[in-house]
């Protein structure tokens, strides 16, 4: 197998998985545990992954387009149980994503609200609309249409909102949120700290991954939203931790 096609088949099993070891890929690929190391050395350098402990984890984020026509349907459903939650006269946040985008959609004629976004194209849909628009500014990730860093940080220092609806690239299977990048971790702590009923909206397909940096913890939100599975003990570390699930 030619270096290129081993690339591709690394990339394609940690977009797959969040994370894989260098002993798994040895197997898989059925070369030496130097080869891998070679290969995510050459990945990593190119900005496409970032190496943790024993193996690696994906750097590149999917793009905004590429998200928008990932489990259509299933951020349909939790977008609709998301918007039952506004009220009248709220203070919304609404984070960057495909998830969110829907959200405000459902939520943009509610009367009276506010909403503060750092994602552009939930901005744009909200121009028309009855909702009063509030941007977090700061540097523009322009494969996701979301602003970050330190602008963005400080002015979520300084805003409560009423309620807060989030998303997140990874669940791992200690129940802990995750994303690549420490500007992300940062800023969506913030949020879900200053609001009084902050939401994690994700579907069933970012569980039981892995990302580079923690957020927080599932128990950190007053609901997740989601349509993900649970088997017995997951139902049973769920109970435990007081995680209060709602499914779509």
């Amino acid at each position: 197998m030619l270096a290129a096609e081993r690339h591709s088949k690394i990339i394609q099993m940690i977009s797959e998985s969040g994370v894989v070891q260098v002993e798994e890929l040895a197997k898989v690929l059925d070369v030496s545990l130097m080869t891998i190391r070679r290969d995510l050395e050459k990945l990593k350098q190119d900005g496409i992954i970032e190496r943790c402990h024993g193996g690696a984890v994906i750097k590149r984020e999917v793009s905004y387009m590429e998200k928008r026509t990932l489990k259509i349907e299933d951020k349909i459903k939790i977008a609709e149980k998301c918007a039952s939650f506004v009220k009248k006269g709220d203070a919304v946040f609404l984070d960057a994503g495909t998830t969110t985008y829907e959200i405000a959609k459902r939520i943009q004629n509610i009367p009276g609200i506010t909403v503060i976004t750092n994602d552009l194209e939930i901005a744009r849909v909200l121009l028309e609309s009855d909702a009063h628009l509030m941007i977090c500014g700061g540097m523009v990730q322009k494969s996701t249409g979301s602003m970050l860093g330190p602008f963005a940080n400080q002015m979520m220092e300084d805003i409560r909102t009423e309620i807060a609806f989030l998303g997140a690239m990874s669940i791992d299977d200690n129940f802990n949120v995750l994303t690549p990048t420490i500007n992300k971790a940062v800023l969506k702590r913030t949020i879900c700290k200053n609001s009084s009923r902050p939401y994690l909206a994700v579907d069933e397909s970012k569980f039981g991954k892995q990302a580079l940096m923690r957020i927080n913890h599932l128990s950190d939100y007053t609901g997740v939203v989601t349509n993900k599975s649970l088997n017995a003990e997951e139902e049973a570390k769920i109970k435990q931790m007081k995680i209060n699930m709602i499914w779509v």
